[in-house]
């Protein structure tokens, strides 16, 4: 693990392309910023944790088959 200091409105990056910024500190409570592009996700540890439980658990489903729709030809 990386251990960094950071003050108020310093930043670091990840990979040369996520930013992440320490936006404020209150009450020993840091604020930060994250800048990244729209094809890198960034969740929060508990989002993500539950994400990758619920996609496990779909895979482990047993899944209904759903009937055919009927096929429409051009007319």
């Amino acid at each position: 693990m990386l251990i960094l200091s950071r003050k108020f409105n310093e930043s670091f990056l990840i990979d040369g392309r996520i930013e992440v910024k320490v936006v404020r500190l209150v009450n020993g409570m840091v604020k930060l910023g994250i800048e990244a592009p729209r094809d890198v996700a960034v969740h929060r540890s508990e989002v993500y944790d539950e994400i990758r439980t619920r996609n496990q658990e779909s895979m482990m489903t047993k899944r209904i088959p759903v009937p055919g729709l009927a096929v429409m030809t051009p007319v």
